[in-house]
């Protein structure tokens, strides 16, 4: 018996209802401030900022963080941990339906 492959879930750009953050914008940001530690081995660079694609599954699970533009290898690795590390988000809606939507979100790396 062979099983067929899994179909592909189709990832939105825009929807009806973006996903939200538990909490909203505010929470998180104040989440992604303070889960990041900027890199020692980047600090001497500065402040370091760039926006970090993700993807909102249609269960609130976050996954497919990718840095676009690359900040530092150190800064990268960083930003992908702490976004991947966010709690489930309320998913994207489309015709009343969960959908996988693409998120961004801006990352700024300052010393404290």
């Amino acid at each position: 018996v062979t099983q067929a492959p899994e179909e592909e879930e189709k990832v939105f750009d825009m929807v009806e209802q973006m996903p939200t953050f538990p909490g909203g914008t505010n929470e998180l940001m104040k989440y992604i401030a303070d889960h990041l530690k900027y890199p020692t081995i980047a600090q001497e660079n500065g402040v370091r900022t760039g926006d970090l694609p993700f993807v909102v599954s249609s269960d609130g699970r976050v996954r497919d963080a990718k840095v676009v533009k690359t900040l530092d290898p150190y800064c990268d690795k960083e930003a992908i941990r702490v976004i991947m590390s966010m709690p489930k988000w309320i998913p994207g809606k489309q015709n009343g339906k969960a959908v996988s939507v693409k998120y961004t979100v801006p990352i700024v790396f300052r010393l404290q």
